[in-house]
């Protein structure tokens, strides 16, 4: 049992560190690829939707059909899939565009604040997406830590 608590909270710093050492990567990095980095963004954007539709809408589905009926845990599930694709919609909505505003900025000028943007949109979406996440980490450590 303890191995597996061990495996358990190593892959898990073993993801955060991941994590923290592409952060330092990307604020030493010279200069920016913005074709790459669109590339990405793209790439992780479909991952994750990929993974809310197929893995993440099922189980919720099961588990939501499991409290009521099969057809009111379908309907639950997709309404609240659309419903967070919404709240990123308004979220878009909300936060400052570029339009309008440019005045006499120069094309790479423009081209930063709009790479800002989209880092700051791609930061809220994740943060928003892992949340959940977060609190099942905090659970784990309240409960791993009455055994420590």
């Amino acid at each position: 049992m303890e191995t597996n608590v061990l495996f358990a909270l190593s892959l898990t710093v073993m993801a955060g560190l991941a994590t923290g050492i592409g952060s330092i990567i990307a604020l030493f990095a010279k200069t920016t690829n913005t074709k790459f980095l669109a590339g990405s963004l793209g790439f992780s954007a479909g991952v994750m939707i990929y993974v809310s539709m197929i893995e993440i809408f099922q189980k919720s589905r099961t588990y939501i059909a499991s409290a009521t009926n099969d057809t009111v845990g379908y309907y639950i599930a997709v309404v609240s899939f659309f419903v967070g694709i919404l709240l990123i919609g308004l979220i878009d909505y909300f936060v400052p565009s570029t339009e309008g505003d440019i005045g006499n900025l120069t094309e790479n000028e423009t081209r930063s604040i709009a790479l800002k943007r989209m880092g700051f949109m791609t930061a809220l979406a994740i943060g928003i997406h892992n949340f959940p996440d977060e609190r099942v980490v905090l659970m784990l450590i309240k409960l791993l830590s009455q055994y420590l």
